[in-house]
């Protein structure tokens, strides 16, 4: 087995306070490793000490394979040429001695363009020097490579000549993540890369690191149906720890509760020992006390007799006794304990009617492209309302009519008039970033600092985490304080967009139970699969250039349908061409560059948008 990566006795101390200490990794080759655990473990900062950009407080790091073949991508990582196109971008961070020699080219041909006669010759010169090396270092197939890499992920021709600065989260996730496969590392260090990524996006990524990709992966991930299908192992930090488990995050909490079980078992039977010895003991010790108080008593010298007699013969079961203790209290095993776990309960205030929203013959889109053409519906009490689709299809821009922030071009969006709504914004808008989060309490009317700080525990935020600036947090941290706004806002109708994106997968859950609990109606665009099929019982897929596609109930229940619907309509003609177009599809873009010239994979990049417009028209029929 070939080694990657070799850690030894890492720690880390961050502002004289230790991170973490002690850990070991060893990543081998062809490993798919998902690095797990909770926020503020010092998952991101392990992966940079990996990398090779910070220096560890203590251990050693071994890159056994080149540094120079590793590809990262960090969780926020905004580059600095935010000028660039999307597909600009991409080449820029693919390669960059190529990127420098189309840049070369570009501005000799700019020059050309404005250079008199006797400078030409000159310049026609230099360009045939550069676009010699530009040809043999294969920068024409390192173009297609590009291209290819952004078509199989979603970025369309329609997005390439975007500034960067503008595309969505979600385009910026691919367009860095595109970077990445261009340069084909043997080695991916990716640090929360489906954050942003719509369902599709999602999917491909996990078929291309299980099915396409030869190389090794470590990945730090709270997308818990993404660690099923793609990690071989999950590492669990801890501040003392790295603990390895086989399989998914499936595999993982079964081992983890098993692991508790077992713990909790050998711990109760260490404390029915340690109750009996410390008995024994005691009994001992009563005896040995009645023998010396007998000792000097004429009157019952023959309780004494009896009394010294049974003190000697138990002495050397005493001195046993203790030592079993001491080896007891050696090998103790240490009571269970759980994490930590948020404490939140959201309750919407009383309100007597049963239709909150009313959306009535809407339209609404940017220019020429309609998103919305005479759409109608209502939300009501009880309501858990999950807008799918991909990115640009419309989710966020809904939700924002649905608060009224935008305004329909045509229709009505209608609200009952004591509603009130509670907004979780995915850019964390509306938080004070210059008040610490004791300050941002205590600015509520009536609130003492004692139920200050009780309220920001049940949020995780103990001790001196209650001074921090609001706008120093972590990314989780600013999302469990935005739950907190939305705790005191007592909201009978909740819009929530991407409302677990940094949270660790503990918070997620109580997250979800919370919003199972929520009586009042919730309006949710989430990528997190887990969380839309525990919470939606209402189902909304936004299609770009189709009509809203509507199913009343649960992600279960719609697969439930699905399936039924793909027995009776397996043999249509129209299916069957719907699967070969997609299985075509897939085998195109599984293909790489080096089992054809820059002809065959232009020719193969031609062949998926052809195919890929005759699906979409199948797939709007």
């Amino acid at each position: 087995m070939t080694m990657i990566l070799k850690a030894k006795d890492i720690g880390m101390e961050l502002q004289g306070k230790p991170l973490f200490e002690g850990i070991h990794l060893e990543v081998a080759e062809g490993e798919r490793i998902a690095l797990y655990g909770r926020n503020g473990m010092g998952k991101s900062t392990l992966l940079s000490i990996l990398a090779g950009e910070r220096q560890p407080t203590n251990g050693t790091v071994e890159a056994v394979l080149p540094r120079e073949r590793w590809g990262w991508m960090r969780q926020q990582d905004e580059p600095d040429e935010s000028e660039m196109t999307a597909l600009e971008m991409v080449r820029s961070r693919s390669e960059s001695s190529l990127w420098e020699l189309k840049q070369q080219l570009a501005a000799i041909e700019k020059q050309m363009q404005a250079t008199d006669a006797d400078a030409m010759d000159r310049l026609v010169e230099q360009y045939g020097n550069l676009l010699e090396r530009y040809e043999s270092g294969g920068g024409f197939q390192w173009e297609t490579e590009v291209e290819k890499a952004m078509t199989m992920l979603g970025i369309g021709p329609d997005v390439w000549p975007v500034p960067y600065k503008e595309l969505s989260g979600g385009q910026k996730t691919k367009v860095i993540l595109g970077a990445l496969l261009v340069r084909n590392p043997k080695f991916l260090l990716l640090d929360e890369p489906t954050n942003h990524l719509d369902s599709e996006s999602l999917v491909w990524l996990e078929q291309w690191l299980v099915s396409s990709y030869k190389g090794t992966v470590l990945f730090v991930s709270h997308d818990r149906e993404f660690i099923d299908r793609v990690a071989t192992t999950v590492c669990e930090l801890s501040a003392t720890e790295l603990r390895r488990y086989r399989g998914g995050y499936t595999d993982y909490r079964r081992e983890k509760e098993r692991e508790l079980r077992e713990q909790e078992t050998l711990y109760r039977k260490q404390e029915l020992a340690r109750k009996a010895l410390e008995e024994s003991i005691r009994r001992y010790e009563e005896w040995f006390h009645r023998a010396h108080n007998s000792a000097g008593d004429g009157d019952v010298r023959i309780t004494a007799s009896y009394y010294k007699a049974k003190a000697k013969k138990n002495i050397s079961r005493y001195h046993a006794k203790e030592k079993a203790l001491e080896r007891l209290e050696a090998e103790r095993v240490d009571k269970p304990r759980s994490d930590p776990k948020l404490k939140m309960e959201l309750e919407a205030e009383n309100i007597g009617a049963r239709t909150l929203l009313r959306v009535k013959e809407m339209s609404f889109g940017f220019g020429d492209r309609l998103l919305f053409d005479r759409f109608s519906f209502q939300l009501n009490r009880g309501d858990r309302l999950a807008v799918r689709g991909p990115n640009g299809s419309g989710k966020t821009t809904l939700l924002k009519l649905l608060l009224g922030e935008i305004t329909p071009t045509e229709g009505t969006v209608a609200w009952h008039p004591a509603v009130k709504i509670g907004y979780f914004s995915q850019q964390l808008e509306g938080l004070e970033d210059d008040m610490t989060l004791l300050d941002s309490l205590l600015a509520i009317p009536g609130m003492t600092q004692s139920h200050a700080r009780t309220l920001l525990g049940c949020f995780l935020f103990r001790r001196d985490d209650v001074f921090k600036q609001i706008g120093q947090l972590s990314m989780g941290e600013k999302c469990r304080t935005a739950f907190l706004k939305l705790y005191f806002s007592g909201p009978h109708l909740l819009v929530l967009d991407e409302p677990s994106n940094y949270l660790d997968v503990d918070t997620r859950e109580v997250i979800e139970e919370v919003l199972v609990r929520f009586p009042g109606a919730i309006a949710l665009v989430s990528h997190d699969r887990y969380l839309v099929r525990k919470v939606a019982n209402r189902l909304l897929t936004l299609q770009p250039g189709g009509a809203p596609v509507w199913f009343e109930g649960s992600v279960a229940e719609e697969e439930e349908h699905m399936a039924r619907v793909g027995v009776i309509r397996g043999d249509t003609d129209k299916e069957n061409r719907r699967m070969e177009l997609e299985y075509r599809i897939q085998e195109l873009l599984g293909l790489s560059a080096g089992e054809g010239g820059a002809e065959q994979a232009e020719d193969w990049l031609a062949e998926i948008r052809t195919l890929r417009y005759e699906l979409a028209r199948l797939q709007g029929e």
